[in-house]
């Protein structure tokens, strides 16, 4: 009797999926550990025997977070710096892509190795540089200064990425919208630009990640202006070498981790065909 197709599992497969569903458990327990300390009460959080349940969940910790004068305002800062970068670099980039992928000029094929070269460059080596460079041009304790080096780092990942979905698309493509009277602007827009929208969509979550978790430049670069400060700067509030405040710290990760959840669900279907077509290519 042979049995269908869709009823015959492989050991293979199995394996895999038993692999998978293992590494996602250890990848999600962090974020589980995360959540549950922000519930938990004080004393269960200093216990000498941490339990991976608690039987008496409090707000308390949400509530001192939620108590910070200045929380809101770090808040504000985190959403202007991400959503600029993101805006800024997709924008910047499906532009470049454009171009080194559909004009030829001198230079290109190395313009595209530098591109490549500036993603094994070390971002903790060229922060001090990036100090000096912020001050000279007067941007130290502005969110111009977290805004302008994201987006610098987040181009030649982006660019890279984009040169696939539009190298993908056919040049017999823009010929016919030529002959149909579309000029280029007109074909970039409303023909390309739709057509490469999952790939930009996917390098836009990485820009937003980095630009909403970013530590190093908003400690960095945001030295006395606290008005400025992004939203992980909140942490040290509640982070002292005497007497650190685990459940704040806890309470305020997880209301970091939100945004970016809800950007995910926002944007899943088109990030995973955009990593799709990624690999693809």
């Amino acid at each position: 009797m042979n049995l269908p197709r869709s009823r015959v599992r492989r050991p293979g497969r199995a394996a895999a999926e038993t692999a998978a569903l293992l590494i996602a458990v250890v990848v999600a327990f962090p974020l589980y550990w995360m959540v549950l300390s922000a519930f938990k009460p004080a004393g269960e959080i200093e216990s000498g025997e941490p339990r991976p349940w608690t039987l008496t969940p409090s707000l308390d910790s949400f509530r001192r977070v939620f108590g910070q004068q200045e929380f809101g305002r770090y808040f504000l800062n985190s959403l202007v710096v991400a959503g600029s970068v993101v805006i800024a670099s997709a924008l910047i980039a499906f532009l470049a892509a454009t171009a080194v992928t559909r004009f030829r000029f001198r230079l290109r094929t190395t313009l595209l190795i530098m591109f490549l070269v500036a993603q094994t460059v070390p971002v903790e080596a060229l922060t001090i540089p990036l100090f000096f460079l912020m001050r000279d041009a007067g941007q130290l304790n502005t969110l111009g200064s977290l805004i302008l080096p994201h987006i610098a780092f987040s181009l030649p990942f982006a660019i890279w990425m984009l040169r696939g979905f539009v190298k993908a698309v056919p040049e017999a493509l823009e010929e016919a919208a030529c002959i149909d009277g579309a000029s280029r602007a007109r074909f970039l827009w409303q023909i390309l630009f739709p057509l490469v929208l999952p790939g930009l969509v996917a390098t836009s979550v990485f820009s937003f990640i980095s630009a909403w978790n970013d530590f190093l430049f908003a400690k960095s670069f945001i030295i006395s202006d606290t008005a400025q400060s992004t939203l992980p700067m909140a942490l040290l509030v509640f982070y002292k070498p005497d007497d650190p405040d685990w459940g704040g710290v806890m309470a305020a990760s997880t209301v970091m981790t939100v945004p970016v959840l809800v950007f995910f669900v926002l944007v899943q279907r088109r990030l995973v065909s955009g990593l799709g077509g990624a690999v693809k290519d």
